[in-house]
């Protein structure tokens, strides 16, 4: 069995095991967009066929394993149920299923010449609507039920980098979603993780 296979088997497994209403109907969405197709990115981390899968996994992992640790230490991580953090976490980035297109970019070699290498580009053509508030959206459309901690946590899980600084209203509304919910500031937590440390390396800041 290939790991994209054992990804997508695992993916799914966890977001059943939450048993929410209308995660079939994600499954059946995700299928149809191409989500377990996409990269993570366009030329940083897992910049490769099913990254945005792989990705959604270790930020799941890496969540629960905060959410763990951090039970002792907070009454109101405690009040947290475990399907929220599955939920938050493994479709936090299904705003990417759509926004990278495959094209042929110009690489440079070890010995300072260029060539050809397969990748991606960006657009935001066929739904432009941000970052965390259009997985938001997509998720009430394919018809999942979700909780107010669990939409805040995946509208803001880039933290300070999905905020515009030059509007009051939405510095606020993080800062107040952060102490209000704890889970918010566990899945921002946790895709940093994930990205920073689970999927590059000294060589990938080289580049």
């Amino acid at each position: 069995m290939s790991k994209a296979t054992d990804n997508k088997s695992e993916f799914m497994e966890l977001l059943r095991s939450t048993e929410r209403e209308g995660i079939e109907d994600v499954i059946e969405g995700l299928e149809k967009d191409g989500f377990f197709e996409a990269p993570a990115s366009a030329g940083h981390h897992l910049n490769v066929e099913g990254g945005l899968l792989e990705h959604s996994l270790n930020t799941c992992k890496t969540a629960l394993a905060i959410w763990e640790a951090m039970k002792p230490l907070s009454a109101d991580v405690q009040k947290i149920k475990r399907e929220s953090v599955i939920i938050a976490s493994l479709l936090h980035d299904v705003c990417k299923t759509d926004i990278y297109k495959r094209t042929v970019k110009k690489k440079k070699t070890v010995i300072g010449t260029w060539e050809d290498s397969e990748g991606y580009k960006v657009s935001y053509k066929n739904f432009p609507m941000g970052h965390g508030e259009k997985s938001v959206i997509m998720l009430l459309f394919y018809g999942l039920e979700m909780n107010d901690d669990e939409m805040l946590a995946i509208r803001w899980h880039m933290g300070a980098w999905g905020i515009n600084m030059n509007s009051l209203e939405e510095v606020r509304n993080y800062d107040t979603a952060g102490i209000k919910y704890p889970l918010v500031e566990i899945i921002h937590s946790a895709d940093s993780l994930a990205s920073k440390i689970l999927e590059t390396s000294p060589a990938d800041d080289e580049d």
